[in-house]
């Protein structure tokens, strides 16, 4: 009996970590496009750098933070320590939006404070998921039955930040940036009551490489964890598109006539949270399909619900055709959830405990690093900001079409990529796969 409760409080307490490590992001990842764009702040051209950032701290911040973590300060304490600066320069970034209302609010000081914060918030994503695999690992727990529900409640932390900020109004205005902040500050303090994760401090006659904790990139050796990487990379450049353009998208149709009080419109971000509610119940379902289908068949699943959740966006409106949007984002769990949560877990179950942070920290460079910037990057630079026409005096009626297209393309990509995926990534049998693990953690260190 104590047993049993001693695992119920240890999964309540890993419940509320992902509650909050997600809520932080929900307060202002999807709603932050329509503040840029409206209310006169005048940096509609730019949103995509917000995005984009993101994804080129990644090339570097959570492998930096992972390796310290697997090295010499336990994941839960670095954890602590990540949100409380991420919290701080959120904060930095709402005031500094509070002190200029009614003024001008340039780029260049908005868009560094956010990028500081979200330098030390990237990393605690990897971070949070090694203390709860430690956690539960310590406890006698297997990750792949005992994770997924936990992983439920940071969607539903990321649904309630999202609601919040779209019912108070926050989406419109800075509080979003404000409430981020607070919230990851909350976490700070909760994060350092974890369960102690355990460090490899021993380091003689390692070589360099070893010693900065870069042997996580031995995987590289073994064929199929290249692969993996690969097109993790690939798939990562749809990852943020939705999230710095689809409320922007919805929004646009507050200004053409026929759509301008439908509740879609106006509510574009409670709109986009059906795709947390869909990786709530998605999650759930990730064991059995990862021993159903293997990481191969999730990962062509995920792939193909990105040609879906894109395609659906270029038909639909929020009128009659809110039917897509809403499927849309019902694919959107899928599209994620079987991507990142599953990668999480083939990776946790691929690599050895001493490199668990630094794998996970490779696998947001691959994905939220160098995925996610490129995608970002070219699909702000090169498709919306091309084909959705921006000038003064240009109707909402007239960037419909250039919007239409955008999604299309995005579409086509996503499809090109599971082509490939399916004729190129082999998933061998578990035996191989321990086989081939051995001998490269016996080669010569990288």
């Amino acid at each position: 009996m104590a047993a049993q409760t001693q695992r119920k409080a240890l999964t309540v307490r890993l419940m509320i970590l992902n509650f909050l490590e997600f809520a932080v992001w929900g307060a202002y990842l999807v709603s932050m496009g329509i503040y840029l764009k409206l209310y006169s702040v005048g940096l509609t051209l730019k949103i995509f750098w917000f995005y984009t950032v993101q994804g080129l701290v990644s090339l570097f911040m959570p492998a930096v933070v992972g390796i310290v973590a697997d090295r010499w300060i336990p994941a839960q304490k670095m954890l602590s320590l990540c949100h409380l600066i991420a919290g701080l320069f959120m904060c930095m970034a709402g005031w500094y939006c509070f002190s200029h209302t009614g003024g001008t609010i340039e780029f260049r000081p908005l868009f560094t404070y956010y990028t500081i914060s979200v330098a030390f918030f990237m990393p605690t994503i990897g971070l949070s998921n090694s203390v709860a695999f430690s956690a539960l690992t310590e406890a006698g727990r297997d990750t792949i039955k005992a994770f997924p529900p936990i992983r439920t409640l940071g969607t539903v932390g990321f649904i309630c930040a999202a609601l919040f900020v779209n019912f108070t109004h926050y989406q419109n205005t800075y509080m979003q940036f404000v409430a981020s902040g607070v919230l990851s500050l909350v976490m700070a303090m909760y994060a350092v009551t974890m369960p102690p994760c355990p460090v490899n401090r021993s380091g003689s006659g390692a070589s360099l490489a070893e010693s900065l904790g870069l042997s996580a990139f031995k995987l590289f050796k073994r064929k199929k964890m290249a692969i993996f990487f690969i097109f993790s990379m690939l798939l990562g450049v749809s990852l943020q598109i939705t999230n710095s353009y689809g409320t922007t998208f919805i929004s646009t149709f507050r200004d053409i006539a026929d759509f301008a009080n439908t509740w879609g419109a106006q509510n574009a971000t409670a709109l986009i949270a059906i795709s947390q509610c869909s990786e709530a119940l998605c999650i759930l379902l990730i064991p059995f399909f990862l021993r159903k289908f293997g990481i191969k068949g999730v990962m062509l699943m995920a792939m193909m619900a990105w040609v879906l959740r894109f395609g659906f966006f270029g038909i639909g409106d929020t009128g009659s055709g809110i039917v897509w949007l809403i499927l849309s984002c019902i694919v959107y769990g899928v599209a994620f959830d079987f991507f990142n949560v599953s990668g999480g877990l083939f990776i946790d179950k691929e690599t050895d405990p001493k490199l668990r942070s630094s794998a996970q920290g490779l696998f947001m460079i691959m994905t939220n690093g160098i995925g996610a910037s490129l995608g970002t990057w070219i699909a702000g630079n090169f498709v919306v900001n091309k084909l959705v026409p921006q000038g003064p005096g240009t109707s909402a009626a007239e960037q419909l079409p250039g919007w239409r297209e955008s999604w299309m393309i995005f579409a086509a990509y996503a499809l090109v990529i599971a082509v490939l995926f399916f004729f190129i990534f082999k998933d061998k049998p578990t035996r191989e796969t321990a086989r081939e693990l051995k001998r490269a953690e016996d080669n010569t260190p990288i």
